[in-house]
């Protein structure tokens, strides 16, 4: 069987085996899609099954999770995590509470956090779970209530050497907190068994920013490829959660400017740009009183475009941060009708596949999310360290370190697309690199 015919068979299987399960099935085909030459030159891991065995989760674990609201009413969510492979370390990976979560997406977001973990060079396997919950609403009882729920029973199956969660979607600081509580009164322990802490129990300074920040570190090497600077790009930036702010934060930092927000209501567009203050607004305003961005536009008379996306903002530079398949076809073209030049990706998988085609047809500057957004989890792992150490370091420190990491990953997947004959190309780059590691290290550790 040739290589065409056996990466189809591979995507067939996966198809049949994960029925209804489209996100995952887009992740596996863009992984594949690139692997052909790899193959091609090492068949070894034809020969040993890698791809059958990579496809496929080491372990799923789906559970009940009841809890009890302020009225005494009991209510039943679905939890999940995903352990996907440990082939170059224990599982690593957030976990996502939000009405849309079900084992489908899951599985997307685990598969892709193997190949985000492998290009950190930080030993961690990749994982991913979370709940159907929605904590819009809810009090900080009730979150309480279902984060010592969920607990209870993933703390059956998670620990500092085997699995350690981070936060994602719908999990932050205070979610974090209630599930570390449960975990330690329950298993009499305390360890860095999650990332994202408080820093006063164990927690990593940057942390919180550290998607962001990554993701606009992975822009600045991108530009840098083309001898220009991020110092007075115009730049959209989708959603207005910790990743967004970040990522504003950063870019107002290094000089650039920052022009939208959005939620699942609307986009404000601010022609002024978005300064410190206004910065400082919306990290109130969605931290604290977890408002709507449009009141934004009521306090700084920016524009608010009820419904749309930031897509068809005139900018320079494009950072994809909400969800994932946020940005299509019709999308991309307006980014380069309005004069787009770079996407980094902050979410994961943000770009449908036909919106990566056009930008790839274009020959801009495109940071597929497994590498531009890695910045999040490789500074998980650098929690766990000074976990492991019992120690802090500094934020300069972190951050330097995070810096570093990134240039490493942009260093990795551009001369890792060069090397298969696509400079330029950081999806074939972050593909084969995530990939080439940990295949060898599968095929080294025999048939497990």
């Amino acid at each position: 069987m040739n290589t065409t015919d056996y990466l189809a068979s591979i995507l067939n299987q996966v198809a049949q085996r994960n029925a209804g399960e489209p996100e995952f099935h887009q992740a596996v085909h863009e992984i594949l899609e690139c692997l052909g030459p790899v193959l091609t030159r090492r068949p070894e891991f034809v020969e040993a099954s890698i791809l059958e065995r990579l496809v496929e989760p080491e372990r799923q674990i789906f559970f009940r999770v009841p809890w009890v609201d302020d009225k005494g009413k009991v209510h039943v969510n679905r939890g999940f995590r995903i352990q996907f492979n440990s082939a170059i370390g224990p599982y690593k990976g957030g976990l996502r509470f939000h009405p849309s979560v079900n084992a489908g997406i899951l599985k997307f977001l685990a598969f892709e956090q193997i190949f985000k973990n492998s290009l950190t060079s930080l030993p961690m396997g990749g994982g991913k779970g979370g709940s159907d919950f929605d904590s819009k609403g809810k009090s900080d009882n009730e979150v309480m209530s279902f984060c010592q729920s969920f607990m209870t029973e993933l703390s059956k199956h998670i620990g500092a050497n085997s699995d350690v969660p981070a936060g994602d979607i719908g999990v932050g600081a205070r979610e974090i907190g209630y599930l570390f509580g449960q975990y330690k009164r329950l298993r009499n322990e305390f360890t860095g068994v999650l990332t994202g802490k408080s820093l006063n129990w164990g927690g990593s300074l940057i942390r919180p920013e550290a998607t962001g920040y990554g993701s606009v570190y992975f822009a600045v090497e991108m530009l840098a490829t083309r001898g220009e600077s991020i110092d007075g790009k115009r730049c959209v930036v989708s959603g207005s959660g910790n990743v967004a702010q970040y990522t504003a934060e950063k870019l107002i930092q290094l000089g650039a400017v920052p022009l939208t927000f959005s939620d699942s209501h609307g986009t404000i567009y601010d022609p002024a740009g978005i300064d410190k203050e206004k910065l400082d607004f919306v990290m109130h305003l969605k931290n604290v009183r977890r408002g709507r961005i449009k009141e934004y536009a009521d306090r700084f008379k920016a524009e608010y475009r009820e419904g749309a996306t930031p897509w068809e903002v005139p900018c320079d530079c494009a950072f994809p941060s909400a969800t994932q398949n946020e940005l299509d076809g019709g999308d991309a073209k307006k980014l380069l009708a309005g004069g787009c030049k770079l996407i980094s990706e902050g979410a994961n998988m943000p770009s449908t596949p036909e919106a990566v085609e056009i930008f790839q047809a274009a020959k801009i500057l495109y940071g597929p999310g497994k590498a531009a957004n890695a910045g999040g989890v490789a500074t998980s792992g650098l929690e766990m360290s000074q976990n492991s150490m019992r120690l802090n370091w500094s934020r300069e420190e972190v951050d330097a370190r995070l810096l570093e990491i990134m240039r490493n990953i942009h260093r990795n997947c551009s001369e890792t697309a060069e090397l298969y004959g696509a400079p330029g190309n950081y999806v074939v780059g972050a593909n084969i690199a995530g990939f080439t590691k940990v295949a060898e290290s599968m095929l080294e550790q025999g048939v497990v």
